[in-house]
């Protein structure tokens, strides 16, 4: 079946890029939720293919005659239009109508017929630079409509919802230049934010450091782990990354700090890496951000595909946080903090898109 072989190639892409095998997930994402959608767009030289799984539902397959050289401009420049803070709404919704067309159209009556409320995409080469919350139908953006995660695969970790383990969190982050890097005024008040929703201990400038991480990450049994700091997710794991106060936390280092949890009764269950970016000119960044959904071992990460307004993060942070505490999903809580944003002052959709969910989204 055409969407294990791109699977296959997907799982040695990931462990290529670590240079290892990667944690295994057990749970196949089709039984998951009956009101989720999986979309599986693959890039081919002469055309589309889209492979859809509705649920209880055979796969529907569905192409469009459109290059693999037309998707990647069209996904090129609609990044670059939601990256700039000056693109005109005309501007981002045109080529986002154009994606729409292409991906959800030839199944918008289907979903609406099957009463879907989540779509979860695993998305191929240049797709996995942009967010699937900011395409648009000509009239709504799709995450007006729906919510939106993304996963590496066709498995994930087994669910095990926010509200059946304590509610706390590791929260850790910069707000001063270290190693070049501009100093990140709001995330005193990101955390502080946080903290006022979530039990927490806090690692803050100085206090963040890769040793404190790690003995805070094997004493604590939080199942939440929100670190506000510059960090790069690229195709080269050597240069994916999370700032710390006394260096850059290397991927590979990441992952054993979080792996080491494992033998804790509550490993954890949502990574929160706010202020990271894909790597500027790499066409495949996305897959840094994957290897840490994966390699991690976290059930959940949200993260951002690109450098985000400092002043309306802890907007959209508090607002998920809040959401999440009435039982909402994962995703569902996202969803709301984008529309949050998206209706009040920060419409653009450089601020609310940038925020991904990858994992699972229960």
């Amino acid at each position: 079946m055409a969407r294990e072989a791109i699977e296959a190639l997907r799982v040695a892409e990931l462990e290529n890029f670590f240079r290892s095998a990667c944690i295994e997930p057990t749970q196949q994402i089709d039984t998951i939720d009956p009101t989720a959608a999986i979309f599986y767009p693959i890039l081919l030289p002469n055309q589309l293919l889209v492979i859809v799984s509705l649920p209880g539902q055979p796969l529907r397959y569905q192409t469009t005659p459109v290059s693999q050289l037309e998707v990647e401009s069209v996904v090129e420049a609609f990044r670059r239009r939601l990256i700039l803070p000056y693109t005109s709404n005309r501007e981002i919704q045109s080529l986002a109508q154009q994606l729409y067309g292409w991906i959800i159209q030839p199944v918008a009556a289907a979903l609406s017929e099957n009463q879907i409320e989540t779509l979860v995409f695993i998305q191929d080469g240049a797709l996995q630079s942009i967010p699937m919350a900011a395409l648009y139908d000509g009239e709504r953006y799709l995450i007006e409509t729906y919510s939106i995660a993304l996963t590496p695969g066709l498995r994930l970790f087994e669910p095990k919802p926010l509200d059946q383990v304590p509610w706390a969190a590791v929260t850790a982050g910069l707000t001063q230049s270290r190693h070049s890097f501009e100093p990140l005024e709001f995330v005193e008040t990101e955390l502080a934010q946080i903290r006022s929703e979530i039990p927490s201990d806090l690692l803050l400038d100085r206090d963040f450091t890769s040793a404190t991480l790690s003995t805070t990450l094997n004493t604590s049994p939080a199942p939440i782990l929100h670190i506000a700091t510059h960090g790069q997710f690229s195709s080269q794991s050597d240069q994916t990354f999370i700032l710390a106060w006394d260096q850059p936390i290397t991927v590979s280092r990441f992952s054993q700090l979080l792996q080491a949890r494992e033998e804790q009764p509550n490993t954890l269950e949502l990574l929160v890496l706010s202020a990271c970016e894909t790597a500027i000119g790499d066409k495949r960044a996305a897959l840094g951000l994957a290897g840490i959904a994966v390699q991690s071992g976290a059930r959940s990460t949200l993260a951002s595909l690109w450098l985000i307004d400092d002043e309306s993060t802890p907007v959209l942070m508090t607002e998920f946080y809040q959401e999440l505490k009435t039982g909402l999903s994962k995703a569902a809580a996202l969803r709301q903090a984008q529309l949050d944003l998206l209706r009040g002052q920060y419409r653009h959709p450089r601020f609310w898109a940038a925020f991904v969910l990858l994992g699972n989204w229960q």
